[in-house]
């Protein structure tokens, strides 16, 4: 039983030292110093641009139809066409125009005797004046006729809609739209900080998703005078040339434009310390032989950097390396 004891006792001892020994350990890793590499941010002059989202619209539209309801007899065009200014595109009931003409060709027969007699003394003024005036009514009213029985282009475009067969009685929709693709534009909500930097000429490059890599070139064409109060956006037009017909309305497109150029730190991204649970970003600054923990707003990536729009100044050393052992405000040890 007294064996057992000291056997105990002896054991004891050495767990204490073994433990004693784990905790020196312990705390000389704790105590020694964060190997950390280090960065010297310079400034850099950065384009100020934004990329807005807008769906691609034609630069004009127009629906065809009559006035008044018709029977469609005949529609010239179906969707996809190229059409000019002026083609007749639509034919509607003409049994109205039919008739109309018949009773102006019998007019002017009745006309011609009328005037006729007129010339000889065998006609009154008022009789010559009454004939005429029928004649000068009826044709009005068949030039009126024609027009909304034979239905034309106003542009030139394609024929991006067809509503009705032919057959079938005009009921309000637009029989067809018209719309003109050469050029195209979008219309894009841009903020009022860059009010004074949007002129009209101002490039604009256009991406398309439907066309991968691939640029194509815009222009500011209108500036809106009037800034949302809402939103404190004001919208902007960009025409893009499009003799091709490559860019086609209702594709989604992103506009980028370049307001101005601006110095500004950079920062190599490997710096950037992202707070769990949140979107703030921030980097370990070095001075004196300790880190500090500073909040910064960044702007753009580019390549290997992060502009800067506060939160650092030039000159400035960061850690791009060693991060996981650093805290606020220890000393560390810098390597090359």
């Amino acid at each position: 039983m007294k064996k057992t004891f000291i056997g105990l006792t002896v054991l004891a001892v050495c767990m204490a030292f073994a433990s004693c020994g784990e905790q020196k350990e312990e705390k000389q890793k704790t105590d020694e110093k964060p190997e950390v590499k280090l960065a010297t941010v310079e400034t850099c002059v950065v384009p100020q641009t934004e990329t807005y989202t807008a769906t691609v619209e034609s630069d004009v539209k127009n629906n065809i139809a009559p006035n008044t309801p018709y029977r469609i007899e005949k529609i010239y065009v179906e969707v996809g066409d190229n059409v000019r200014k002026g083609q007749v595109l639509v034919q509607l009931d003409a049994s109205n125009l039919r008739q109309l003409k018949l009773q102006i060709e019998n007019q002017k027969v009745e006309f011609n005797r009328t005037s006729q007699l007129y010339s000889v003394g065998g006609a009154s003024q008022a009789e010559y004046d009454n004939a005429k005036t029928q004649l000068d009514v009826l044709s009005t009213q068949y030039n009126q006729l024609v027009q909304n029985t034979q239905l034309t282009a106003p542009i030139s475009g394609v024929v991006t809609a067809r509503n009705y067969d032919n057959g079938d009685m005009y009921a309000g929709t637009p029989i067809l739209t018209v719309e003109q693709l050469n050029p195209v534009k979008l219309i894009i909500n841009v903020s009022e900080v860059y009010y004074k930097n949007v002129v009209v000429g101002q490039p604009v490059e256009i991406a398309l998703d439907a066309y991968e890599g691939e640029v194509f070139a815009g222009k500011v064409s209108i500036v809106y005078p009037t800034v949302d109060k809402i939103t404190h956006t004001f919208p902007v037009e960009v025409t893009v040339a499009n003799s091709g017909q490559k860019v086609r309305p209702g594709m989604f497109a992103r506009a980028t434009i370049s307001f101005e150029e601006i110095e500004r730190v950079m920062v190599p991204d490997m710096a950037i310390v992202k707070q769990v649970g949140a979107g703030d970003r921030y980097v370990y600054t070095y001075k004196d032989g300790k880190v500090s923990y500073d909040k910064v707003e960044l702007g753009k990536h580019m390549g290997e950097q992060y502009e800067v729009k506060s939160g650092l100044e030039p000159g400035t050393q960061v850690v791009v390396a060693g991060m996981s052992r650093l805290a606020n405000g220890r000393e560390v040890k810098v390597v090359k």
